[in-house]
């Protein structure tokens, strides 16, 4: 069966699946928290790796990746899409956006082209043969390897294209690992580049001719940006963090349109010998280059070594925040901070629970609402995938 007529069918069958109404009462918006994704449930072992955004219709999606042999990133791995219609309070039926057919989908960055309001979707790939040691180490042949597809759906997220590859628009022939995000993209709005999808990213270089390493080394991890200028169709690389000097090891990032038109970017940094786990940089032209290198962060030190979101809130002094998990040496206490100036430094705003907790990602639900996707559990980080709704207030 292929991928489409897989996806289809899927997606046939869940939508007979009534709509789950999970959640806490609150007197304002009727509820506060709801759970879109629990492991074990719909025919997957596992749900990791959240994203999320709010369509022009006011419809909240939440993708994850679906797991079926298990809670690691490597086999047949599904990228999965619930709808919400009241602000992340109940959830449409689970669908299958990009189906694995025994591989790997996954790293799910989602953005609204504001010209049309099409969703843009964009994934990675890999053969559920490989796992991503093998492909830093060169051991996996070109179609076994890293590649990046593209999607779109111009129904508020009911239904999405085939995945279309994109691989040689932004991946060169010395890069190994590929990732997406994950977490929500970025549609610029202001500057000569209002309309630009960004798509923060990250990936692994071969060591040089000659060199006794073997690539797997954290050191060559590198974060990048690409994006397109029409709406998804067609995409080109914009920076690149080529150090791979073993001191700052950038990946997996996130990026928000400072209110000054300057694009923020925060990156994990993949156990690089700096004094400290997040890396950030900005840039005055759309991500095509960095203003400096990434450099670490400081006032986030609690964050330990995982997976970050960032959000600029809109309105006369809203501030930039970012979430993750808040114990140094473990995934657990999820968080929110905010930054006042552009990134320069933050402030702890709210712990939103002393549980286990891993990836987020965070989006805007109106002027007064934040809503944060978010892995969490009480034994592990990745029993269940929460929707937490934030009063902005409560931010600041």
């Amino acid at each position: 069966m292929t991928i489409l007529s897989r996806t289809l069918f899927v997606t046939a069958v869940l939508l007979t699946t009534p709509l789950t109404t999970t959640g806490t009462a609150s007197a304002d918006t009727g509820c506060t928290s709801s759970v879109p994704y629990v492991s074990g449930e719909g025919g997957y072992d596992t749900y990791r790796i959240p994203a999320t955004l709010t369509t022009p219709r006011g419809t909240v999606l939440a993708f994850a990746e679906g797991r079926h042999d298990g809670v690691g990133d490597t086999g047949d791995i599904d990228v999965v899409l619930r709808r919400s219609l009241d602000g992340g309070c109940t959830w449409g039926p689970l669908t299958v956006v990009a189906a694995g057919d025994g591989d790997t989908r996954g790293n799910p960055a989602p953005v609204v082209d504001p010209r049309t309001g099409t969703v843009v979707l964009v994934t990675s790939y890999n053969s559920g043969d490989v796992t991503e040691a093998q492909i830093m180490r060169g051991e996996a042949t070109a179609e076994q390897s890293r590649r990046v597809f593209v999607q779109r759906s111009v129904d508020d997220g009911r239904h999405f294209s085939p995945p279309r590859d994109i691989t040689r628009e932004v991946k060169p022939a010395n890069w190994r690992w590929y990732a997406t995000g994950p977490g929500h993209a970025v549609a610029l709005r202001r500057g000569p580049h209002a309309g630009r999808l960004v798509v923060p990213s990250n990936h692994s270089a071969a060591p040089a001719a000659g060199s006794a390493d073997t690539g797997q080394e954290p050191r060559y991890y590198g974060a990048h940006a690409i994006y397109s200028d029409d709406g998804g169709l067609t995409w080109e690389r914009g920076f690149v963090d080529d150090s791979y000097d073993g001191v700052s090891n950038a990946n997996e990032s996130t990026a928000a349109e400072l209110p000054d038109g300057r694009l923020y970017f925060n990156a994990r940094d993949q156990h690089g010998t700096s004094a400290g786990n997040r890396l950030d940089s900005h840039s005055r032209d759309g991500g095509e280059t960095l203003d400096r290198p990434y450099t670490v962060q400081s006032t986030l030190d609690e964050v330990p070594v995982v997976e970050g979101s960032v959000l600029q809130l809109e309105g006369p002094g809203g501030p930039l925040l970012f979430s993750g998990p808040s114990v140094p040496t473990a995934r657990q206490s999820m968080a929110v901070w905010r930054s006042t100036d552009g990134g320069a430094t933050f402030t702890k705003a709210l712990t939103l629970s002393q549980q286990r907790a891993a990836y987020s990602d965070l989006v805007p639900l109106g002027r007064r609402t934040v809503g944060i996707l978010y892995e969490t559990g009480v034994a592990g980080p990745y029993e269940s995938i929460e929707f937490r709704r934030l009063r902005v207030a409560d931010l600041s």
